[in-house]
């Protein structure tokens, strides 16, 4: 058994100098809070994407509940099943109503006939997801809002760096937010940003966040302590008796360290740190893992190709590939009848821990579906591809050998 787990969700995507960075932050106090890296940070975003605007924020979903506390509560948001729950709750925060549209089964992103079908006289907002970093089908969405005058929001969670037909997603629409949580293309542990070339949506966005606060110190501690404990401390024992394990559960209990999903939002409320300030440690953390973007994402390209090789002709059905889409491939997602046990026997019996996203139509699988109102049957692509999907590494410290050995346990 290899000593350190092959792992998919464990802070992924830190390298030593993200580790070191965040460990000597965690001594310079006074860099905390305020700081020139936030407006870096924007500064940069704004260059990538050739924008007007970027404005950040402590989480994609803080990033998110300021785009739609821009528009009339009570109208509708469309967006798709087979999705976590951070996408959802800060539509119901900000007074909205989600409107679950259906997901293609051959690129997990939106689908075009059932978003026809879930459109009412109340839809103002459509809302795309580019699930696990493949871009949904642009132009059809683009021609489809302009058709039906509905404001297009994309979610890059998954997706900075992907592209469709040469141009950059998260630059379709009227606004479009990204996330830097622990598991995305870049990771500050927490982090997310806004842009739009939208003068008037940029300004209530601005005011938003001058309206804010910054998250407690006690919170960006967790956050900067994240990467050290998970690198140094948890990883290295995470096999033996389970004790990683149960020292990261016993670190979340006792608040050290942080939870990717707070049990509120489970239930469809709001925790206290949502919506915040960017931090000035986290924006710095943010900044050199962003001027590492693309290395980040040729890495993931590459891990994807190898996976397309050694698994093409295999029981499991791969991604399908569009010329015109540059997947940056934040999983790779591949569809088996028995997903669920391959799970469970890649950890128990090779000490890999092989990705869940999705379980359930809307994640994670303890969500309330009546408290982010989903109603069970009204996504049956959503639901089957959640039994039959499950998830393949593809960062950085993903070495050869460990793909090598994931590939070969699966063609077991």
């Amino acid at each position: 058994m290899p000593f350190k787990p092959i792992s998919i969700s464990l802070s992924p995507n830190t390298q030593k100098d993200d580790i070191l960075l965040a460990f000597k932050l965690i001594f310079q106090r006074w860099k905390w809070k305020r700081g020139k890296a936030i407006e870096e940070l924007e500064n940069e975003f704004k260059k990538y994407f050739n924008v007007k605007h970027a404005i950040s924020f402590n989480s994609g979903r803080s990033s998110m509940i300021a785009i739609m506390s821009c528009f009339s509560k009570g109208n509708e948001v469309l967006l798709q099943a087979f999705t976590c729950n951070a996408a959802v709750n800060p539509v119901i925060w900000a007074g909205l109503e989600p409107k679950y549209v259906d997901c293609d089964k051959s690129d997990f992103n939106i689908e075009i006939s059932d978003l026809r079908n879930k459109l009412t006289n109340k839809s103002k907002v459509l809302m795309v997801q580019h699930t696990f970093g493949m871009p949904a089908n642009m132009a059809e969405i683009v021609d489809f809002a302009k058709k039906h005058n509905l404001i297009l929001i994309e979610d890059c969670a998954h997706s900075l760096g992907a592209e469709y037909d040469g141009k950059k997603v998260g630059t379709f629409g009227k606004a479009a937010f990204f996330s830097f949580s622990r598991d995305k293309i870049i990771s500050s542990v927490y982090g997310g940003m806004v842009i739009t070339n939208d003068d008037e949506l940029a300004e209530k966005i601005k005011e938003f966040q001058k309206n804010i606060k910054y998250p407690s110190c006690f919170w960006v501690f967790q956050q900067l302590l994240h990467p050290v404990l998970m690198n140094w401390v948890i990883l290295p024992i995470y096999y033996f008796i389970d004790l990683g394990k149960i020292f990261l559960v016993v670190s979340q209990w006792l608040h050290i360290l942080s939870k990717a999903v707070h049990y509120k939002e489970k239930q469809g409320m709001i925790p206290s740190y949502f919506p915040k300030k960017l931090p000035n440690a986290l924006a710095i953390l943010a900044l050199n893992q962003f001027r590492k973007l693309d290395r980040l994402n040729e890495y993931r390209q590459k891990m994807a190709e190898f996976y397309y090789e050694k698994l093409k002709g295999s029981a499991y059905e791969l991604p399908e590939k569009y010329p015109e889409r540059k997947n940056v491939f934040l999983r790779f997602t591949i569809k088996h009848p028995k997903a669920h046990e391959i799970i469970w026997q890649a950890w128990k019996k090779n000490n890999i821990l092989i990705g869940d996203w999705y379980t359930t139509p809307i994640a994670p699988f303890d969500t309330k579906p009546e408290a982010v109102k989903y109603v069970s049957g009204s996504c049956p692509n959503a639901e089957e591809l959640a039994k039959t999907t499950f998830n393949l590494p593809t960062y950085i410290n993903i070495s050869s050998d460990d793909a090598r050995k994931i590939v070969d346990f699966l063609l077991k």
